[in-house]
């Protein structure tokens, strides 16, 4: 890493946090400051959820997608067997079997998922988790 970029990189953060306090003992001193703040940072955070929300619908419905991709694929490659099977023995249809990669794909997807709606439900309701 190159000592510039590094020197500027602990700058910005000395910044950064120098602007952040502050910011913060602004606000804690002047009561219509931090209803203003506190007004700017709801609706940034309802901008914020709503952008989550649509990018969650989008990651679910590429989710649907490539799991019904992958549903087509095998009901192709494994059709049921039609002809040459005796009528005395019991057929029963083959067992959707997924390969292990594409089982853990979908395990990550569902985890990812789940943090997203927990996440969503902790930015929805403020109140809840105080």
């Amino acid at each position: 890493m190159n000592s510039n970029n590094l020197l500027e990189l602990l700058q910005t953060g000395f910044r950064v946090s120098l602007g952040a306090t502050t910011s913060l003992v602004e606000t804690l001193q002047d009561p219509q400051k931090r209803e203003e703040n506190l007004t700017q940072l709801r609706s940034e955070l309802t901008q914020r959820v709503t952008e989550w929300a649509e990018k969650g619908q989008i990651t679910e419905q590429e989710a649907r997608s490539f799991i019904e991709s992958i549903l087509r694929q095998q009901s192709n490659s494994n059709p049921y067997p039609t002809a040459g099977t005796s009528s005395d023995s019991v057929t029963t249809p083959p067992t959707m079997t997924t390969p292990p990669n594409v089982q853990l794909e979908i395990e990550e997807l569902t985890a990812q998922i789940a943090a997203i709606r927990t996440e969503l439900e902790k930015l929805r309701n403020p109140e809840a988790n105080t």
